[in-house]
């Protein structure tokens, strides 16, 4: 990239890395010393995770993006991610045909999601909401709890 003149820093240039395998998830700090950002790739790195090629007839029913496996490699990308101070999105399908996976990656304090045109309103609303619902709870769970209020 410096040899074309890109240069970190230069001119407010970032450079994003895309996070499609798990070594990225398991080497999320030393990738934060060496990037500014990354972009989930959540079809891959399901794939990767799961070890389930999604267009395998025989497999595909096994692919799923919402697996523990799968959603716990998000969350851990996002919090080393954000102790280094770096940004995470997410490009990937799921988000425009499921709400709640939209909700997880709200709760999981995803800093983007890209969508495709024509669900980009439909997914809006739902992180919208989703926001809105993860700030009363914090808002509720920070509340003073006066003596009074409690219950023998």
């Amino acid at each position: 990239m410096a040899d074309y003149g890109l240069v970190r820093g230069r001119n407010d240039l970032e450079a994003y890395v895309m996070a499609e395998i798990p070594s990225n998830i398991i080497l999320a700090a030393d990738f934060s010393d060496r990037f500014d950002g990354f972009s989930i790739g959540s079809n891959d790195l399901t794939q990767l995770t799961l070890g389930v090629d999604r267009d395998s007839e025989q497999l595909r029913a096994l692919f799923n993006e919402r697996d523990p496996a799968v959603t716990t490699s998000i969350q851990t990308l996002i919090d080393v991610a954000h102790l280094k101070r770096r940004k995470v999105g997410l490009c990937g399908q799921r988000p425009s045909d499921d709400p709640d996976f939209a909700r997880l990656l709200v709760d999981a304090a995803i800093d983007s999601v890209s969508v495709t045109p024509d669900s980009f309103l439909f997914v809006k609303d739902n992180v919208a909401a989703a926001e809105k619902t993860r700030r009363s709870a914090a808002t509720a769970a920070a509340a003073p709890r006066h003596p009074a209020s409690r219950q023998p």
